[in-house]
């Protein structure tokens, strides 16, 4: 079984930054594929930003791209979601997800496991 708990949100000004962290535990295995999404009030799942545990590479969606940055700490089986300039569109329930890929996806449905979620509020 595979475990993410999410931490870090809050209500912050526009302009702001946050840094949301997703730990990440499994009894046997850590899935390779790290990846962040965010569900507005009456809208769809998004995709953010992903990574690979075996790899470096990072994959955003156009829409954060220079605002947000997604990293990880191995030894820690941290993920973490730094945001900056944040927007009051980013008002939003943010995800941390895992799936059991070689390559990073921006798919929801490929995910096999996610977080609770933790809030994130921008105030305008």
């Amino acid at each position: 079984q595979v475990q993410l708990v999410e931490s870090g949100g809050g209500l912050v000004q526009a302009g702001g930054s946050l840094r949301l962290s997703c730990v990440v535990s499994g009894r046997i295995f850590i899935p390779n594929v790290l990846g962040w999404f965010r569900q507005a009030p009456g809208k769809e799942r998004e995709f953010v930003a992903a990574l690979t545990w075996s790899g470096s590479s990072t994959y955003y969606s156009d829409s954060v791209k220079g605002r947000f940055t997604i990293s990880k700490d191995n030894a820690k089986n941290v993920v973490y979601l730094q945001i900056i300039s944040l927007k009051p569109e980013g008002t939003a329930v943010y995800y941390c997800a895992a799936a059991r890929r070689l390559q990073a996806t921006a798919v929801a449905y490929e995910y096999e496991y996610w977080g609770q979620g933790t809030q994130v509020t921008v105030s305008s």
